[in-house]
């Protein structure tokens, strides 16, 4: 999977629905960024980085397994393998996308 194809992913699943009123990040350092903006209707998907107020850092691996149903999003945060910066509430609004 790529980053194009995490982008994708996600943009299937949220974007065009309604609004949650912040922006979360999913940075994969190296190989990229995808941002959830919810902040003005209808939700958007793309891949430039901008502040938010949610940002989860993980590998582009571990994202891969986590779209892929090999690795729990639960059990790779308690692994350390998935870290939060910002508001978790944001996080949680978007829990479907995992």
């Amino acid at each position: 999977m790529s980053l194009e194809a995490v982008t994708q992913s996600i943009r299937k699943k949220v974007e065009g629905s309604t609004t949650f009123g912040a922006v979360l990040k999913l940075d994969m350092g190296d190989d990229g960024v995808v941002v959830v903006d919810g902040r003005q209707g209808p939700t958007k998907v793309h891949n430039e980085n901008q502040p938010a107020e949610c940002t989860i850092l993980a590998t582009l691996a571990d994202v891969e397994a986590i779209f892929g149903r090999t690795l729990d999003p639960m059990e790779a945060f308690s692994l350390g393998k998935l870290q939060l910066e910002g508001d978790m509430s944001v996080a949680m609004k978007l829990s479907s996308i995992f």
